[in-house]
């Protein structure tokens, strides 16, 4: 079967965890000390002077240090307080001290293992303080409340992000699927919808992130109805699996864009319908279909796939010869791209790491917050996305330039 396989040529084996775990965590431990210093300062707030000033308030930030974890090192901006109050026993100053992060700290088991958690479990007003209380073995003193505040944050980035402006960006690739990470959402059967798309410049860009019900129709639609009224355009192809809830959506949403079944799941639905013995032989004829060298060879494959196979297992050619245009639609374009437009690995593989991340919490208090906690991972994971192969003939594609066995044959006036 087809082997999703990330840009730099690994499989999912989820490298990327320990980038998104130590950026995940630096965010949170950043949120969690803010939260501290403004919840020890609103207790003092009646603590003034006798011109009525407060003794205990702000007071910028401390030097930038590096704390060591087991997610590599996480660089920390404490906040500074400065408490005029006076100890009655010693007479000196009394002084903030950080029970989230020692002065001292630099690197420490604890921090290394409950960073992840914070990350994860921050997201729930109920399991942040938790989580804080094994990296502290007491009480974190973040109350509920703080934790809530902190956390909408993050819901309020998210709901910005589906409502931006998205007319002065050209996704000319767009890819869609509906994943299952292991959060709680709204409903029983609720998954996440993405939208991962290329721009013009080759460079690949979270376009959305929403929750759905079953991939339905009317879920999908939804989405790309929102995405139309930000003022995105039809893209030139759409790459994604056999849900037919989101090729519906799309002829009524963006008609103009062609379609591309992805070959990962086609392979593996082709494969469950003959018995065992047989499927070695099935997905080699299949590889002989999606890396054929142009669509007249790739065409010659599937007859071939369907002398050998028809007369024993009808359904499983079907599932190709019925859908032969979706399926061999990557080779009108650019052969630089094939290897991006045969599947949906893009977002297989960054999905592989954020499943690898929720599976550890039962859920994530919310489902906003659960959506949120998503989102975050993946725009944290979308730093290290690297643009796409022949990212130079993006334009050319955009503008209608002709591919013919992925060599161009054929500008157009505009992309002349």
């Amino acid at each position: 079967m087809l082997s999703v396989v990330t840009d730099d040529g690994s499989t999912q084996s989820g490298f990327l965890i320990d980038e998104i775990v130590r950026e995940g965590a630096r965010r949170m431990l950043a949120a969690a000390l803010e939260a501290e210093v403004n919840q020890y300062i609103a207790e003092l707030a009646a603590e003034t002077d006798e011109r009525g000033h407060r003794l205990v308030v702000r007071n910028g930030h401390h030097r930038s240090r590096t704390v060591v974890t087991a997610a590599g090192p996480v660089e920390v901006t404490a906040p500074r307080v400065n408490d005029r109050r006076i100890d009655d026993e010693t007479g000196e100053h009394k002084r903030f001290s950080s029970k989230i992060l020692a002065p001292w700290c630099r690197k420490s088991p604890k921090v290394s293992e409950v960073l992840p958690l914070l990350y994860l479990h921050g997201l729930s007003s109920g399991d942040f303080v938790p989580a804080l209380e094994q990296f502290l073995g007491g009480a974190a003193g973040l109350s509920p409340a703080t934790v809530t505040r902190l956390t909408k944050q993050w819901q309020d980035d998210h709901a910005t992000f589906q409502d931006r402006d998205l007319s002065d960006r050209d996704y000319v690739y767009v890819w869609a699927d509906g994943v299952h990470p292991k959060v709680r959402l709204g409903q029983a059967h609720s998954c996440v919808l993405v939208l991962l798309g290329v721009r013009l410049d080759g460079t690949k860009e979270l376009v959305a992130l929403a929750e759905g019900l079953r991939e339905s129709t009317e879920s999908w639609a939804d989405l790309l109805r929102d995405c139309r009224r930000c003022g995105m355009r039809d893209p030139e192809l759409v790459v994604g699996d056999g849900a037919m809830g989101l090729w519906k959506a799309l002829g009524e949403v963006f008609p103009a864009a062609r379609h591309q079944r992805c070959w990962v799941h086609k392979a593996r639905n082709v494969t469950n319908c003959p018995p065992k013995s047989a499927q070695p032989g099935a997905v080699k004829a299949m590889q002989e279909i999606y890396n054929a060298e142009d669509r007249a060879h790739a065409e010659k494959a599937i007859e071939a796939f369907a002398r050998t196979y028809g007369a024993k297992w009808p359904k499983a050619i079907a599932r190709i010869t019925d859908d032969a245009d979706e399926v061999l639609a990557f080779y009108d374009f650019p052969a630089e791209h094939w290897v991006h437009l045969r599947t949906t690995n893009p977002i297989e593989s960054t999905f592989s790491t954020v499943k690898l991340r929720t599976k550890g919490t039962r859920g994530a208090g919310s489902p906003a917050a659960a959506l949120a906690m998503v989102f975050k991972l993946v725009e944290s994971a979308q730093a290290r996305w690297r643009a796409i192969t022949g990212a130079h003939l993006v334009p050319l594609v955009r503008a209608g330039a002709r591919f013919e066995s992925g060599v161009l044959v054929e500008r157009s006036e505009v992309a002349a």
